[in-house]
């Protein structure tokens, strides 16, 4: 092994031959680091021993829908990704992560903005959580047109996106229940500290006005309709 890497949702680790170990935990995915002779979770799927007879790493998976798989590494950009990566694009966390770049894309793609943000091709890793908390704490509803948001909108939102995402890892990320934990086992505590997404009917932080709930992408979007009033004509 030779280093380890991430790009969005996918981990990778570099190995000595030219391929990757690739993984991406789906729904319910889990990366533990556990003792030797330690227990076997109940839904563990992959053992990884190391010659130095530490400690092991596991890959744990409740619903099946993550994965670890072999992967060519391929040259994008001078940068040697495994070849099921190579579309994805930085995220905001990323030292190399181009924001100008990024800005631009977003404001050329004809959608609405929440779906712009959770396309990976755009920018990778926000995830529906923390796209709310940067919709809210950006003014904007989910369903404003990308093509609308000014450039100076869109440098907002993104760097608002960057702002939670490091504030959520600072506090362990956001688990709901015993699947979304750390490799030590540990819950986060960033539900702590959502302001919306969660929070229906729950007084908004900055205005008070219940929050709201609204079907996205069978999947839910959380919103102040105050704060983040819907576009005109939708």
């Amino acid at each position: 092994m030779v280093q380890a890497r991430r790009r969005g949702k996918y981990l990778w680790v570099d190995l000595s031959d030219g391929d990757a170990l690739l993984a991406h935990l789906g729904m319910s995915g889990q990366m533990l680091v556990q003792p030797v002779g330690a227990p076997d979770e109940k839904h563990l799927r992959v053992r990884v021993r190391f010659a130095d007879e530490g400690p092991e790493l596991r890959f744990v998976d409740q619903r099946t829908f993550g994965g670890l798989a072999l992967a060519e590494l391929v040259d994008v950009d001078g940068t040697a990704l495994p070849e099921p990566v190579a579309h994805i694009a930085r995220d905001p966390m990323d030292p190399a992560f181009d924001l100008v770049a990024a800005v631009a894309a977003l404001r050329r793609r004809r959608t609405e903005v929440k779906r712009a943000l959770l396309d990976q091709t755009l920018v990778s890793g926000v995830g529906n959580i923390y796209a709310d908390e940067a919709l809210w704490r950006s003014k904007l509803h989910g369903l404003r047109p990308t093509e609308k948001l000014t450039r100076a909108k869109a440098v907002e939102l993104l760097t608002h996106a960057a702002e939670v995402m490091h504030e959520a890892l600072g506090e362990g990320g956001t688990s709901f229940d015993a699947l979304y934990v750390n490799v030590n086992g540990q819950s986060g505590y960033f539900d702590r500290s959502l302001n919306v997404y969660g929070q229906e009917n729950r007084p908004c932080r900055r205005c008070g006005t219940a929050v709201v709930r609204e079907p996205f992408m069978n999947r839910s979007s959380y919103s102040c309709p105050r704060c983040q009033p819907r576009p005109r004509g939708l």
